[in-house]
């Protein structure tokens, strides 16, 4: 898998946004032993830190040591370095297994395999993420711009996962039915500009063109937010299932 987000590891724990609390029970609901959880490429930790009040203990593992040392510390979870595709554990380990935006990054076919070998017989496996933010209409406007015209040459390919909905990733497991979910934030303006720099494209931008492409758009953008409502919304995508 690509580490993309170790450069702005320390944005990412701060500007990323949380999972609603109702998905994670919705989740957690579908497990039958809440003994052990593996939240992998945690990143920083949140889902992981969501989890660790329903189980017993969490594992936690990501690429970047970057991001771990980012990530949120709670008593019950053990956080180590590793790739998605090859890990540690031993077989028939976990009741549940969580990717949060990152299953796009990973190689399929190896990371399904080692799902297969480390979740229980009877275990869950859920893949969550958002999709792009919208929120007033002037906003989206620009955000769309953005997205599409001036970062959009620079992301990369797996990014389109997200944009079909993880509706295209394979997805070998008897799949359950699933409600939707739509995450909302009221942000200050720092806060929509500091999500957006931790977007992976626009670090290969800065990468690339050593200026920051939000700067593009930032006081077309502050006008606008100022005026606004600054109501964010994430649409939500889950995945739900067990091994076949």
């Amino acid at each position: 898998m690509k580490d993309n987000f170790s450069t702005q590891a320390g944005q990412y724990a701060k500007f990323r946004p949380s999972y609603p609390q109702e998905m994670i029970e919705y989740i957690v609901s579908q497990v039958k032993n809440r003994e052990l959880a593996l939240d992998v490429a945690t990143g920083n930790g949140q889902v992981a830190a969501l989890l660790s009040g329903y189980f017993t203990k969490v594992f936690a593992n990501d690429i970047s040591q970057k991001q771990l040392d980012n990530a949120a510390k709670k008593e019950n979870i053990i956080y180590s370095v590793s790739s998605a595709e090859k890990t540690e554990f031993d077989d028939n380990s976990f009741d549940l297994i969580t990717v949060a935006q990152a299953i796009h990054w990973f190689d399929f076919d190896a990371f399904y395999k080692e799902v297969y070998r480390i979740l229980k017989p009877d275990g869950i496996f859920a893949v969550m993420g958002y999709g792009l933010l919208y929120t007033n209409a002037e906003a989206d406007k620009i955000l769309r711009h953005f997205y599409e015209d001036i970062t959009g040459p620079y992301w990369d390919p797996e990014r389109r996962y997200l944009d079909e909905n993880y509706t295209t990733i394979p997805f070998p497991f008897n799949e359950q039915e699933i409600p939707r979910f739509v995450n909302e934030f009221t942000w200050e303006f720092e806060q929509l500009t500091g999500y957006l720099e931790t977007w992976s494209a626009v670090q290969h931008y800065i990468k690339e063109h050593n200026t920051n492409p939000v700067d593009i758009i930032r006081d077309e953008l502050k006008e606008v937010w100022e005026k606004g409502d600054r109501k964010v919304y994430f649409p939500l995508l889950l995945r739900v299932g067990q091994l076949k």
